[in-house]
């Protein structure tokens, strides 16, 4: 069994080296499309490159599930979940938020969440039987539990519009019953801060693992709950996601779940 606290401390030097590559390279980099709204730049590429090659020394016989697929290997036991840039349109726009996001899995299991949010330099990280930290701090979720001062935070479909009616009802029960949404662009970034406090619930839909896995970890390890739309742990798998703080989770669940689930 690895020792994961000194293999988490090791990947979030690394993390943080890759982070200061990208701002280096921050006016030099050229823009691929992949899709409508879906971007993917030459940074993006050179940092999921960096960490590859970094987690593999860090883990040898490691495997990877990365975004832009720099590497196809896969682990028997241990694989690496990356996304080198999560919230590339606001990188391309210079505006905040987006953050390097890597989580550790074991067989199916995610042991291991760092996510590294670049403009304000904050580091989320947590690990099997830890709490979850911000920059060496423990974090919780909010203890909020009312309806009308929740401040939710969601991403707005960006490829996947099958379900935008459905989105846009259970937004508009959310906006007239809460104190607020937010959207920032960046899902890894959104979970973080349900695990530190600053929003009460996210949800989204059509999302990859890479976009969640480390995120959704810190909640949970924060004291935070996340599932699919219907209640399953399969958000990891199907890209429909809740995460709220634990008090709260109940009532948010029951408005996206009327509104988006499939098992009605």
């Amino acid at each position: 069994m690895i020792e994961l606290e000194s293999l988490g401390k090791k990947a979030r030097e690394l993390i943080f080296e890759t982070a200061e590559m990208i701002r280096t390279e921050r006016e030099n980099f050229e823009i691929e499309v992949k899709g409508q709204s879906d971007f993917v730049t030459s940074i993006d590429k050179m940092s999921e490159e960096k960490l590859v090659a970094g987690l593999s020394e860090l883990l040898p016989g490691s495997g990877f599930i990365a975004e832009e697929e720099t590497s196809k290997k896969v682990g028997e036991v241990y694989n690496w979940v990356i996304d080198p840039i999560d919230g590339t349109t606001n990188f391309i726009h210079g505006v905040a938020p987006h953050a390097i996001s890597v989580a550790l899995m074991r067989n199916k299991t995610i042991v291991m969440g760092i996510v590294y949010e670049i403009v304000h330099g904050e580091m989320f990280y947590a690990h099997e039987n830890s709490p979850a930290f911000l920059n060496d701090l423990e974090i919780k979720v909010s203890d909020n539990h009312t309806h009308q001062q929740a401040l939710v935070v969601t991403g707005f479909p960006y490829t996947n519009f099958k379900k935008i009616d459905e989105y846009f009802d259970a937004m508009r029960e959310l906006m007239e019953e809460t104190s607020g949404i937010r959207r920032l662009g960046s899902a890894a970034t959104d979970l973080c801060y349900i695990a530190c406090g600053r929003y009460d619930a996210f949800w989204e839909y059509g999302l990859h693992v890479w976009d969640v896995a480390a995120g959704a970890f810190i909640v949970q390890q924060a004291g935070g709950k996340a599932c699919d739309f219907d209640g399953t742990d399969d958000f990891i798998n199907n890209g429909n996601i809740i995460a709220t703080n634990a008090k709260y989770f109940d009532k948010f669940y029951e408005i996206v779940n009327r509104h988006l689930g499939e098992n009605e």
